[in-house]
């Protein structure tokens, strides 16, 4: 409570003490608080809604709520009639201060969580305990807190039948953390719904953000930022929290990666004034990160950027970030309206969080032709299958089809760890089948040698038993260029996702497959992982 409100309440509370006629005792202004535990208990004192103040011998002095009954106080002169009882007025804050003294909370030990005890019974056990004794805005933070230890992407909040489950996202797959009763899964929902602003009634699914600094109660300070969606189901409402990284040294295109012929293409095309730049692929494979980075390298004083996001995820200096909000007539209008008004801002750059709908594409594209680079996300399973959406959007439109730079598909696989990966020999199934698909690689590519190469498994160790350890990309290249050009320029027919992947490989495109094999063979991560993925 401030102490403009705690000051507010106490002068209602002397206003109410002269209307009753009682005395009245402003308890903030009282330096020492003796603590008198064998005139009443605890119960009684929470019951009775009074406290102990100050006793001797001869005196009592209690203190009183506006909800203390006369008949309690009554009682109290009948049981201690060989003392003089006297009772004052103290504010509710007060009241609550002095039972915090009486009856301080149990001590909450934040154990943190292990990636060795991830999904574990034990930890379950240990976790759902802690997050039973804590209060509110303590439950939130401390999940946020652990899923950030554990590099954790998502935090999922699912209601069943009996309880609700607790999982991280950790290295793409999910763990059970915690099981939540039903009286503490509404606690926990509500102080989430309050800090995102969505409500825990609706009859549809909401999406919200949470940007605040939480102070729990052992005092450690945690920064809460994270993306709310959430969905009513037969048993409630289910909640995912997207965790935003706030470490501006995560976006940085050395980071990413990338291999040198990637990264010779991505610098080549934006360091071009103008232009269309999209990163595709499904939710949680790192499109943002990597247009975040590509923004910080571009970032200077001679260029003019202007970001449209649902929400801001990381604020950069120096560059003019706008945030996108639902309207009367829909998200998708919103960021198309965003869009042609920041055009008119004069920028020389402008990232568009995500292409949603047709007007934002053309509006981008129209964009990308008038001298402005546009960098934008894109939801689509692969490079070929995003031109293929938007040849449906935009038609037989040469002028469009020329503004399109750069398509970079990705997916994140768990990267096998280095400390405990082990040695194997592949069966003759999966050497046929990495063979066959190393035989597609474009002519430029040089082919791994399987008879010399070295494979590997997971392995396990105490404080990594599942063999993998952070992740890395996998990603597809497509550029406008030669074959692919003239084909997308004057399409003879209806041109599907495999057609226009076929010829961006006779191009010279390597396909995320082709990237994952290879990755494989670098002994980087799993033929498994890699169809996990990929499928």
């Amino acid at each position: 409570m401030s102490q403009d409100a705690r000051r507010d309440e106490e002068l209602a509370t002397e206003r109410r003490a002269q209307i009753l006629q009682v005395s009245y005792t402003d308890t903030s202004l009282l330096l020492d608080k003796p603590l008198f535990k064998d005139i009443l208990s605890v119960d009684e004192m929470q019951r009775l809604r009074i406290v102990p103040i100050q006793a001797d011998r001869s005196n009592i002095l209690f203190g009183i709520t506006t909800t203390t009954s006369q008949q309690t106080m009554n009682q109290l002169r009948q049981r201690f009639n060989d003392q003089r009882v006297s009772f004052t007025l103290i504010a509710e804050a007060g009241y609550r201060e002095y039972m915090l003294l009486y009856n301080p909370p149990p001590k909450v030990e934040y154990q943190d969580i292990s990636i060795a005890n991830a999904g574990t019974t034990d930890l379950v056990q240990q976790v759902s305990s802690t997050l039973s004794q804590v209060r509110a805005d303590d439950m939130l933070a401390y999940l946020v807190s652990q899923a950030h230890r554990l590099n954790a992407s998502d935090i999922h909040i699912e209601t069943q039948d009996h309880d609700v489950r607790v999982r991280f996202r950790i290295d793409g797959v999910l763990h059970a953390i915690a099981f939540l009763q039903p009286e503490k899964y509404r606690v926990l929902i509500g102080a989430i719904a309050s800090a995102g602003n969505v409500s825990t009634v609706a009859d549809e699914a909401q999406q919200g953000h949470i940007s605040q600094r939480a102070a729990m109660a052992d005092g450690t300070q945690v920064d809460v930022n994270v993306r709310l969606e959430t969905v009513p189901t037969i048993h409630g409402m289910d909640v995912v929290m997207r965790l935003f990284n706030m470490d501006a040294g995560k976006y940085n295109l050395d980071r990413l990666g990338l291999s040198q012929e990637e990264r010779a293409v991505l610098d080549e095309i934006i360091a071009k004034p103008s232009g269309l730049v999209m990163v595709v692929g499904p939710t949680g494979s790192g499109k943002t990160t990597t247009l975040y980075s590509v923004l910080n390298s571009l970032k200077s004083d001679e260029r003019k950027i202007i970001t449209i996001e649902d929400p801001v995820e990381y604020q950069f200096p120096g560059i003019t970030q706008i945030s996108v909000h639902s309207t009367e007539h829909g998200e998708d209008a919103s960021f198309a309206n965003k869009l042609r008004a920041t055009l008119r801002l004069d920028p020389d750059i402008v990232m568009v969080g995500e292409i949603r709908d047709n007007d934002t594409a053309k509006t981008a594209l129209q964009a990308s032709l008038t001298g402005h680079l546009v960098l934008s996300t894109y939801h689509a399973g692969s490079a070929a299958e995003a031109l293929a959406r938007l040849m449906d959007i935009i038609g037989q439109n040469p002028l469009f089809v020329s503004a399109i730079r750069l398509v970079m598909a990705q997916r994140l696989i768990r990267k096998l760890d280095d400390k405990c990966k082990q040695p194997y020999q592949p069966i003759e199934a999966e050497l046929l089948k990495i063979q066959q698909v190393l035989n597609t690689l474009p002519e430029a590519i040089p082919r791994p040698d399987l008879t010399q190469t070295k494979f590997f498994r997971p392995g396990a160790s105490a404080e990594n038993p599942y063999g993998f350890q952070g992740q890395l990309a996998i990603r597809e290249q497509f550029r406008m260029t030669g074959e692919i050009r003239r084909l997308l320029e004057h399409p003879t027919n209806i041109l599907s996702a495999q057609d226009i992947e076929t010829a961006a490989a006779k191009s010279g495109m390597r396909t995320m497959l082709q990237d994952g094999i290879l990755k494989v063979c670098a002994g980087q991560t799993t033929l498994e992982e890699v169809y996990r993925v990929v499928g």
